[in-house]
């Protein structure tokens, strides 16, 4: 690093790079992000000029290779994760990684895999923003027993973003750019997975509701390849079980929940509003403010800086853990094909504890 300085680039600025990590970085001491590489030059010059970024790259490759790069803040769709994670590690350079880990599984266990190797280096990925807000508080309801024993999770993404046949087709449907991945499954799932055990069963059904769109690109028809309907029930270590419920294409009772029931009382978690309930052994339910001195918010930048700067480890999110939520999805994109149940984690892969 330059005179102590960490110089990040920037493989795909889009919005949520632009609207959280362009400003979380430059708001840190000793940080500049000095190189960006968009799919197009144009919109790579804009935003060096919007961000006063001072070169811009004409391919990812050249930037994971320049040495005057020292970390790589990865924000493109989920197809380039897996190798320009591995070129960068490869390259010496630590890694942030959007979420949707990657493509499949076995792409986020090579990423697990090489990321193990290079120890010295902090490989993060962006956590999913769900629960940030009452994750500490709900983990100390847990703790304190207020659940009891866990019965059932009940996990909700209900939205009408793709009830009308005529919204265009989205990159998140191209099977070729999203992979495995379909709806907020992974974003919802690791979220999930703060509170809960992790699944070693899962059976599912998912379906594409309207088969064709058309592409914004080309303006003409193109299939849908990411399923708009996901049901997925499931078993977890402590023999609980789990009911998810997602969809794009419903147009009431919409919202985004986490609902956990236990021997001895509930805890309903609003994921868009932040909004809690708890409910006590012959008590209602009734609504409880998250304490201040608790509450979280997003600190994605200032994580990444910090695992760089060996101040602290990666915990939200780790490679770990994103090699679980992607065994996940895969897991119940086969039960949707198979029509039957899928063990975790998938017998293919070590266990990625091991």
């Amino acid at each position: 690093m330059a005179a102590g300085q960490i110089r990040i680039g920037i493989v795909g600025a889009g919005q949520i790079t632009q609207k959280r990590h362009l400003p979380g970085f430059q708001a840190i001491p000793g940080v500049k992000v000095v190189g960006v590489c968009n799919r197009r030059r144009e919109s790579s010059a804009r935003v060096a000029r919007e961000w006063d970024i001072p070169k811009i790259y004409e391919s990812w490759e050249s930037l994971v290779e320049d040495d005057a790069i020292d970390a790589v803040v990865i924000g493109t769709w989920p197809y380039l994760h897996c190798p320009i994670t591995l070129a960068a590690l490869d390259a010496g350079k630590h890694v942030l990684t959007q979420a949707r880990m990657a493509m499949n599984a076995r792409e986020a266990q090579r990423m697990l895999d090489r990321s193990r190797e290079a120890r010295h280096l902090a490989a993060m990925i962006v956590p999913s923003p769900l629960g940030l807000a009452g994750d500490r508080f709900v983990k100390r309801l847990i703790d304190g027993g207020l659940l009891g024993s866990l019965r059932e999770v009940h996990v909700h993404g209900l939205s009408d973003q793709w009830a009308s046949r005529t919204t265009p087709l989205h990159w998140r449907q191209i099977t070729r750019y999203s992979g495995f991945n379909m709806l907020n499954l992974g974003i919802l799932h690791e979220t999930a997975l703060r509170w809960t055990p992790p699944p070693v069963q899962v059976l599912a059904r998912a379906a594409i509701t309207i088969p064709a769109r058309t592409d914004p690109e080309t303006g003409k028809k193109a299939r849908v390849g990411s399923p708009d309907s996901v049901q997925v029930f499931t078993t977890h270590e402590d023999e609980s079980i789990g009911v998810y419920r997602l969809s794009g294409v419903v147009r009431h009772n919409l919202g985004t929940s986490i609902e956990l029931y236990g021997s001895r009382g509930t805890i309903l978690y609003d994921l868009e509003t932040d909004t809690i309930q708890v409910g006590r052994l012959n008590q209602p339910l009734r609504p409880v403010a998250i304490p201040e001195a608790e509450r979280g918010a997003w600190q994605v930048e200032a994580d990444f800086i910090a695992a760089i700067r060996g101040e602290r480890p990666v915990t939200r999110t780790d490679f770990l853990t994103g090699a679980r939520y992607m065994q996940f999805t895969e897991a119940v994109a086969r039960s949707s094909r198979s029509q039957g149940p899928v063990n975790l984690p998938l017998s293919e892969f070590s266990s990625p504890d091991e």
